[in-house]
Parts: C-alpha cells; structure tokens; sequence
C-alpha cells in the first residue's frame, strides 16, 4: 500500500519516533499507523526498543531486511515522478507532508551561524494551517512548528499550497514562481538570495519526466 510505502521511506530517512512516523503519513490515523508498524516488526522490517530516557517511548529502527528495501523504494519513487501526470501528483496537497519532507531535506550549510527563523505562509489555506515555522540552528536537528515558537522572524516566505509544492518536486522554479506573483520573500535579504541552495528540493525533482 502506498502509505506503508511513504513509511518505509520515512523509516529509511532517519525518523524513529512515533510522533516524527505519524508526521510523515499524516493521513494514516495512529491505530492504523501502530498496527503497520507491529505487522513490520514481526515481519523482521523493522525493531522496536525502549527509549530509556523517556518512559513508554519507542525508537524504530530498520532491521537489514528493512534496510535492503531501500532500492524499491527508491524506484518506486522514481516511477511514480516519471510516470504520474504532472496535475494528478498535484493533487489532495497536503501542507504537514510538505512541510515535513522539507524540514527533513533543508541544508543549513548556506545560512548564519546562528538561529534562523522562516515563517511559510500558504495564504490559501484556513488559519489554523496557514502558518508554519522552520527553525534552524547549528549543530541541532531543524525544528518545524505549526504554532508560534514565539521567535523573531528572521525571513518570511509567502505563497500558497500548490506552489510550494510544485517547486519542491521539480515542476517550477524559484525564480519563475517570484516573477509570476506566487511566491514572495520578506526579511533577510542574504536569506532571500540563498533559498536555492538551502531549500533543497525533492530527492526525485531532477528525475526527468515522461509524461505532461
């Protein structure tokens, strides 16, 4: 199934908590999402251990089976960005997925050694999912939050849901969706000026495709 599909490549990305799992398939409910993850655990995909720190917290973990799965998925992201039209893969957008997948992807390399606050915000979409904040700090994993953390704002992006997306999987560039109006930058100009290289974009974005 395709959601069991989105959850192997979250478990081969790096995440291990539950809550971090339950962000990558947001339309997966957590019994459901519990239970796929018991049926790869017996299975032998996957192990669940103890964190000792935090009680009735679990890290998953792939087993080498899982880990050797990793060529499918991969290709069956590959065919799936080659061979679905491009505005059928635009469809039933989802800006927590997005989100996500881009908080897990972006390169903090370019920016200042410092903190750095991006508010996203889709101004298509209803207040309570219209906001979201990326905060990213040297040596520590980058934060998204879809309540105020209560930072400065060091840059806001502002766009709606289809064209976030269209850029992060390839179908639009940076460039051409500021001249068309759709996506705007206030704030940190050196920001602004580096998004190309710290807003990486899907890992299938330069995969070519073969239908319109």
């Amino acid at each position: 199934r395709l959601c069991t599909l989105v959850l192997l490549g979250d478990l081969l990305a790096g995440s291990a908590r539950f809550n971090d799992l339950r962000r990558g398939v947001p339309r997966m409910s957590p019994a459901l999402l519990s239970k796929r993850l018991k049926d790869l655990e017996a299975a032998g995909i996957l192990t669940r251990s103890p964190v000792s720190s935090e009680p009735d917290v679990f890290d998953y973990r792939l087993t080498e089976a899982g880990r050797g799965l990793r060529p499918v998925i991969e290709a069956a992201g590959i065919w799936g960005h080659q061979w679905i039209e491009t505005e059928a893969s635009l469809q039933n957008l989802d800006p927590n997925l997005l989100m996500w997948d881009i908080r897990r992807n972006i390169d903090p390399t370019p920016m200042p050694r410092s903190r750095n606050t991006i508010q996203v915000i889709f101004a298509d979409l209803h207040q309570a999912r219209r906001n979201w904040w990326l905060i990213v700090q040297p040596g520590q994993d980058v934060d998204l939050c879809s309540v105020d953390p209560g930072f400065e704002v060091d840059l806001y992006l502002s766009t709606d849901l289809r064209t976030l997306t269209e850029i992060w999987m390839g179908y639009t560039a940076i460039a051409r969706a500021k001249e068309q109006g759709r996506l705007a930058f206030t704030g940190n100009r050196q920001l602004e000026a580096d998004v190309g290289s710290w807003l990486t974009l899907s890992p299938f974005a330069k995969v070519q495709k073969l239908v319109a």
